[in-house]
């Protein structure tokens, strides 16, 4: 897929990931839009890299949502729809069968989630329109095997793995020209990562991976560590899982 002239709307794109890429695709000759909750992110976003167009915006507000949709169809729409926003609620030490974990979890499947398929379901119309366009939507690992740390935000993943598989055959079903891509990263160094002290990648070396992937068109984009456990967690389940959990995540279940 040819990135150069495209317009790509990127969510939580004000840090981390999306950032990275917006940066990546501004040098690829695209038009990018970011949104995301932080005006003052998306300011200093904005100072960074004036060609941005920056649009407060959160995806878990579905007001929010719909005002977004209006303001990108009075720039001209967009090709790409990238849904790189999500929400991580740090694990509660009262375990997962409580009411605060649940509140947590109702956040974490919003937006990552059902903020997602509201989305999608907005700007549908518009990618049809274009000549080539394409949704970008990212999971994880954590939903091939999940985390006992990070239960709810491995189903939120889950879910919208299940679902992306859903939408690109369905839009394949009725003969759409939209591109369906699900992004799969490893554990990325970002801020919502930046009390882990395992492996991880940059935000660089992230999109770049996805970068090739979108060029390459291969519909499932995994990058670093993701491919190696995808073999490994079909082959061994169990080492899978053991990877994800090991020893030193079982002690914070129990403090």
């Amino acid at each position: 897929m040819n990135l150069n002239n495209k317009t790509i709307l990127i969510t939580g794109g004000a840090s981390g990931i999306g950032l990275e890429a917006a940066k990546q695709f501004l040098d690829l000759g695209a038009r990018v839009i970011i949104t995301g909750r932080s005006q003052q992110k998306l300011d200093t976003a904005k100072k960074l890299y004036p060609k941005l167009i920056a649009i407060r915006s959160d995806v878990g507000n579905a007001a929010d949502s719909a005002l977004l949709l209006d303001r990108v169809k009075e720039l001209g729409g967009i090709d790409i729809l990238y849904n790189n926003a999500a929400v991580l609620v740090p694990p509660s030490n009262l375990g997962i069968a409580n009411d605060k974990h649940a509140e947590g979890a109702a956040y974490e499947m919003e937006v990552n989630y059902l903020g997602v398929i509201r989305l999608n379901n907005l700007f549908i119309d518009m990618l049809q329109s274009r000549k080539e366009a394409a949704i970008i939507n990212t999971t994880s690992i954590l939903s091939e095997a999940p985390s006992l740390i990070e239960a709810t935000y491995s189903s939120s993943k889950t879910a919208l793995a299940f679902y992306t598989t859903s939408l690109r055959e369905h839009l394949k079903i009725i003969g759409s020209n939209i591109k369906i891509f699900e992004l799969i990263p490893p554990l990325v160094a970002t801020e919502m990562t930046a009390d882990r002290n395992d492996k991880k990648i940059s935000a660089e070396e992230m999109v770049k991976g996805l970068i090739e992937g979108l060029r390459k068109e291969h519909r499932t984009i995994r990058v670093g560590d993701a491919k190696i456990f995808n073999l490994v967690n079909r082959l061994f389940p169990k080492i899978g899982f053991g990877i994800l959990n090991p020893k030193k995540s079982h002690q914070l279940l129990r403090n």
